[in-house]
């Protein structure tokens, strides 16, 4: 029997971006993009296997060899307009955000549960890992172009900063195709319910 329910929502690819490895966090726009099980070659996030961060300390000390859960960054358009907006501006360009991905279509799309997949034409398929805590690097980037907004970002971005992924079957994916969304076939977990 299947553990992932298909869901009746898919996410539109409505921009694709490249981070560079050597370069900070902003993404150059792409129309299409090959995805190995290392993710996406030359990106900086690249990797089966990555360093921990300071997001993983309470595990592990920085720097420890782990799998590399956070190949790509994907957000929700719907969001980063949330975003734009309570930052007061007219819209938010993903490059600053170092997005890989960012769909429309997919309602509350920073809490899709974690281990739901997302499944383009060719079967490419991508597993969420968690929510993408917002930091403040992306407002630094903000900041560099739009003087006086980029300290906004970190308090708009709660609970709207997209997800990583990591890829679990390798394929291709460009502008305008869907992702199918399925969800583990669960409950949600009561252990923090009282």
């Amino acid at each position: 029997m299947p553990v992932l329910r298909e869901t009746e929502f898919a996410g539109e690819i409505v921009w694709m971006g490249h981070v560079p490895a050597e370069a900070g966090i902003t993404a150059s726009p792409r129309e299409a993009m090959e995805l190995g099980f290392h993710g996406v070659t030359g990106e900086r996030h690249a990797g089966e296997n990555r360093p921990s961060c300071v997001r993983m300390t309470n595990l592990y000390d920085k720097g420890t060899e782990i799998r590399n859960v956070r190949q790509l960054t994907i957000l929700a358009q719907e969001e980063l307009d949330a975003i734009a907006a309570e930052m007061g501006m007219e819209a938010l360009d993903p490059s600053y955000l170092g997005a890989s991905l960012i769909l429309r279509g997919i309602p509350d799309f920073t809490h899709v549960p974690p281990s739901a997949r997302l499944q383009g034409p060719d079967g490419v398929t991508l597993t969420i890992d968690m929510e993408n805590r917002p930091c403040i690097i992306p407002g630094r980037e903000i900041e560099k172009d739009h003087a006086g907004y980029g300290p906004k970002f970190k308090t708009a971005a709660t609970n709207r900063r997209g997800v990583t992924a990591w890829v679990e079957r390798p394929g291709s994916l460009k502008l305008g195709e869907s992702l199918r969304l399925f969800v583990p076939d669960q409950r949600g977990w009561l252990g923090e319910a009282g």
